[in-house]
Parts: structure tokens; sequence; C-alpha cells
């Protein structure tokens, strides 16, 4: 029996579409200057790597719940640097890394054909990615009123936004709690980027101002790849409603889905430890500045962006004209048509480059 074809049901890898580009860019005599996936640069600080160590000699299977101390380490992080109260221990799990929970999410929770996922309408690709593997059916909608009489099962929310870097104030977040509640509906709430707020303060789906102090029903998915530049660690972890993590506790212990023991130590140390974050926090906001006033200088209007890794910025033309005149430039981004039809004249500029490199190309948008 020949097995079945799951990529058929999958869009193309966008980033497979950008190789002709990706090489103009790397033919510039200045080398290329890649601000198109956020992915961190920067070294992982002392204090992890340390731990990463520590614990490298541990030879038995990692507990797929993770430690006692990583899930006291998470709560007490989330309290003392996001304000979120009254989360208990077991209602958090870790994961390897949030786009693996993101793009298993629906078939853990066991979403089939007759589920409907709800993603934003400029969003991270791996949410509908997530429901299409599990056969679910997929509606991108910022206004829950586009919904109509239709009843999802799963609601994606994003604050701060990939692209964008919107944040959602607390009094909308908690309108779209209150709509799931009255209907059964889970919401998950991609946090990765919620300590990165430059113009705009983002806040979590968990803190008692949107949940009133009661998580049922809402997940918070939390990531150390950028706050702690632990991408290559895969470190991640999700919190929320104590019977919906049990579940996903149940499941992912039949599958194997085990953060190693290492890696699990490294985060204890990570979410322990504010001063490492708040120095990597300060790298991206200075890089942020250098790169927002040369695009504004070269003619771009840098849309949203008031948090995160990213600026959202247009010529007001097609993405894929805009992405070549940088490439020619020797500059790098993402377009916008990636992360949906809304962002066909808008490209996703990342600040995940070194100095060196940002300052180059600051440089080559004022030549």
């Amino acid at each position: 029996m020949r097995a079945r074809r799951v990529s058929g049901r999958l869009p193309v890898f966008p980033w497979d579409t950008l190789a002709e580009v990706t090489a103009t860019a790397r033919a510039h005599p200045g080398g290329i200057v890649d601000l198109s996936v956020g992915t961190p640069v920067d070294e992982v600080a002392p204090v992890i790597r340390a731990a990463l160590a520590a614990a490298s000699g541990a030879p038995g299977y990692p507990t797929t719940a993770g430690t006692a101390a990583l899930r006291a380490a998470a709560v007490t992080a989330l309290q003392r640097r996001y304000g979120i109260t009254g989360l208990a221990e077991p209602a958090v799990l870790p994961v390897i890394g949030t786009k693996e929970l993101i793009a298993w999410l629906p078939t853990l929770l066991g979403l089939g054909s007759d589920d409907l996922v709800v993603v934003p309408e400029l969003a991270y690709p791996t949410y509908e990615v997530g429901a299409l593997l599990a056969g679910a059916q997929v509606l991108a909608a910022d206004s829950l009123t586009q919904l109509g009489p239709q009843s999802p099962t799963v609601v994606f929310i994003n604050s701060p936004s990939n692209p964008t870097g919107r944040v959602l104030g607390a009094d909308h977040l908690r309108k779209v709690v209150e709509w799931a509640r009255d209907r059964g509906v889970l919401v998950v709430s991609d946090e990765c980027y919620l300590g990165l707020g430059w113009t705009g303060q983002p806040v979590s789906v968990l803190h008692p101002d949107v949940s009133e102090g009661d998580h049922t029903g809402l997940l918070a998915v939390h990531s150390l790849s950028k706050s702690s530049s632990l991408a290559g660690y895969r470190a991640g972890f999700v919190a929320g409603d104590a019977e919906v993590v049990a579940e996903l506790l149940a499941v992912r212990k039949h599958a194997g889905m085990m953060v190693p023991t290492p890696v699990q130590a490294a985060m204890v140390a990570a979410l322990d430890d504010d001063e490492h974050e708040r120095e990597q926090r300060e790298r991206y906001a200075r890089r942020r500045e250098v790169l927002l006033a040369a695009f504004r200088s070269a003619g771009f209007t840098v849309d949203h962006s008031e948090a995160g890794l990213y600026l959202w910025a247009t010529r007001g033309e097609p993405c894929r004209d805009t992405l070549a005149w940088l490439a020619q430039r020797g500059i790098l981004v993402a377009p916008g048509e990636f992360y949906g039809p809304r962002g066909a004249h808008h490209v996703r500029v990342a600040l995940t480059a070194t100095d060196e490199r940002i300052s180059a190309a600051a440089e080559r948008l004022g030549q």
C-alpha cells in the first residue's frame, strides 16, 4: 500500500520561492544583509549555556510534562515579566519549539473535517498549516462578526503580530475571550513576541485584565527563541486552561513529544534570569531604531510595527517589486504575501541581524 502524500494538502513552503532574489542579494559586492527570517544571531547567554552543559550528562528519558523546576520557573516568570497571576504549575507544558506546537495543536486536540479553525487575516502561515494537517476547515478573519452563524472550534490570535507588529489591547482581547466563552470556543494566543513592545504595550490573554483571573478556554503560547536567542534549542511552552493542557500532555506522552533534559535545564536558567533578556531587548531596540529611520528616509511607509521583531513596510507597489528593489541593494526581506492576500503590497523586515549588517543595510538604503 502506498503512503498518502500529506504534502499535497499543504501550500508551497513560502521560503522556497525566494531563490532568485536571494541569489541577487548575495551577489552584492558588500555581501547579503538577510532580514528575511527572524532567526536570532546573538550568542546565547553564558548562564543558559552553563545550565545546558551541567545537565548534558543526564542519561534517562526526559519527562513530557517538564520538570517541576521548569514549570515553577515558567509560572514565576510569567507573573514577574507579564503580570499573569493564578496560573498553577500543572497548567504549563514544555514544547519542542512553539512552531511544533502550533502545527500539531489541531491534531493533538482531535480536530477533523467538521471543525473550523479561525486564523488572523495576516498571519504566521503555520496556523493554517496546522489546521490543514488535521483535515480541519480554515477561515482567515480579523473580526469575529465575519463568522456569522459559523461556530469555530479554535480561534488563533497573535499579539504582537507576526508579520505586522500590531498590538491588540486588553479591551479587544477581553471581547474575544467573552465571545469565545459564550460559544465554548478555545482561544489560542501566540505570544512569542510579548516582551518586545516598543511604542505599544502588549498584554497576555492570561492577564487578569483580559481573563479576569479565569483561564478556562485559553491557551498562551510562549517561546524563548526571541527573548533568549534559543531558536536552536527549540525551547517553548504553552500555558492556560489546566484541562486542555492535561489533554495535550496525555496525547504528547503517547507521541513521545519530549523536550530534552538539558534544554529543560537551560529553559529554567533563561526564565529565572531577566538580565540577559533585558540586554537582548535593548539590542533589538537599537537595531529597530536604525532600520526604521533608514527605511523611512528611503521613501517607505512603516505601518503598525509597534512591537515584535519586524517592520511592516511598503512602497505602495506589489511586494515582489519591492523585494527585487531591495535585493539589488543586497538586502533580503520577506514578501508580505507570505502572510495573506492583505500583505500583497508590504514586506516584512526582520531586526535579527548583527549590528554591522544592520548598519550596512541602512547605508545602502541611503545611497
